[in-house]
């Protein structure tokens, strides 16, 4: 008895035909090259036909394989090798000169640019994340372009950072530490704000910048020898920059204060000697140009966070006045540092806080 799998019926001759929108002419990098190359030369400075062209050929290019290609020929006008080199440099007939560094060193010709790759992206989805890669990528390569080119890089990331093309992380390439060391990353950085404020406000940038958490580490732009809000006000607000400058400064406020209410915080729950206290917050003024009435603030918040208020509100005052007297030589170095009018001001926005937080 034969116990074998039967075998199925085979059909020859069948074929399966693609459909003619799915069809995609296979290139090597290379032949991809040559024909994206030979396109823009024939547009020429037509940037209207170099959308076209990109935009009627994607159906039949393979973009998504050869996305790298593109936009190393959109940008560099060839192929680039790893570090930023022209693989073509030397055979003319596979550059172009019609790339973002070959066009003139001005915002307005450098927008034109950008609306070519807002509509490329926007026809083709499926290139953002390759893109957002690929300059990432030239980002890390900007010891191999000359200054000009690394300017219009500059402004083209800038210009595409405010149209919402690309997204602020990106910029993590620049606090690489070779870029840093050689001051690339800082002057790139300051040509590239400017666009992107030339494009919106200071304030959508700061305002990016901090959605990102870019805002506590533009420090890093410097040599960790001059990784301080002096040094970085001084270059920025030279370059024109004047309202980053002031937008680091307060970020580095908050945060220091930030961090001086939580050690103040700390100590008073440790119960800690209060002449200790008075000399670590003064070190702290000094060290951080503090000014008084912020570090009153925060000593005064650490204060009432100090004590669990009584829930009947009859009792709220008898609580606040023992605690007012537990914390007499805290108050005292407040006093110092205040008129006696304001001393008082502050002992009943006291009690009037600490009623608040009981009733509520």
């Amino acid at each position: 008895m034969n116990t074998g799998k039967q075998q199925k019926p085979v059909l020859t001759g069948q074929r399966f035909k693609t459909r003619k929108r799915d069809e995609k002419e296979k290139f090597e990098p290379t032949v991809f090259r040559d024909t994206i190359v030979q396109g823009l030369n024939e547009a020429g400075g037509d940037l209207d036909a170099v959308a076209k062209f990109l935009d009627v050929n994607g159906s039949r290019l393979d973009y998504r394989r050869y996305a790298d290609t593109l936009f190393d020929i959109l940008i560099a006008g060839s192929m680039l090798a790893p570090g930023g080199t022209r693989i073509d440099d030397v055979d003319k007939t596979k550059v172009t000169e019609h790339c973002v560094f070959k066009t003139e060193e001005n915002h307005t010709a450098v927008r034109s640019y950008a609306q070519v790759f807002n509509k490329l992206i926007r026809r083709y989805k499926y290139l953002e994340k390759t893109f957002e890669e690929e300059i990432k990528k030239l980002l890390l390569f900007l010891k191999a372009f000359t200054e000009s080119e690394q300017t219009k890089l500059a402004m083209l990331t800038g210009i595409l950072l405010a149209n919402g093309t690309l997204p602020p992380p990106i910029l993590t390439s620049l606090f690489s530490d070779n870029l840093v060391k050689e001051g690339i990353s800082a002057s790139f950085a300051v040509k590239m704000f400017k666009a992107w404020i030339a494009e919106k406000d200071a304030n959508a940038v700061t305002s990016a910048l901090r959605k990102a958490n870019l805002d506590k580490k533009l420090l890093e732009l410097f040599p960790a020898n001059k990784q301080n809000v002096e040094h970085f006000t001084k270059y920025f607000t030279e370059a024109g920059l004047k309202e980053l400058s002031d937008f680091l400064r307060v970020q580095q406020s908050l945060g220091t204060r930030k961090e001086l209410q939580k050690e103040l915080q700390e100590r008073l729950s440790q119960q800690c000697p209060i002449r200790e206290i008075v000399v670590y917050v003064k070190e702290e003024m000094k060290k951080n140009d503090l000014q008084e009435q912020a570090v009153i603030g925060l000593l005064w918040t650490c204060l009432m966070n100090d004590v669990e208020w009584n829930k009947k509100e009859e009792l709220v005052t008898e609580q606040a006045l023992k605690h007012l007297k537990a914390h007499t030589m805290h108050l005292s170095w407040l006093c110092s540092v205040l008129r006696a009018n304001q001393s008082w001001s502050y002992c009943s926005r006291f009690r009037s806080t600490a009623m608040t937080t009981s009733t509520s």
